[in-house]
């Protein structure tokens, strides 16, 4: 499997900044953050449950 270098990460970004805008980047981000946050606390919970 080939590996990507900073020179390919950098056209990727590129390209997905030109596809998306710098808008919807923040916003695609930001629920990401959200979502694996949520996903923790889910995780987090279900182990309080279990010891309790």
């Amino acid at each position: 499997m080939p590996t990507f270098g900073p020179t390919e990460l950098i056209i990727i970004l590129v390209i997905v900044i030109i596809l998306f805008g710098v808008g919807r980047l923040s916003k695609i981000a930001g629920e990401l953050g959200s979502g694996i946050r949520a996903f923790k606390d889910g995780l987090q919970s279900e182990k309080e449950e279990t010891e309790a």
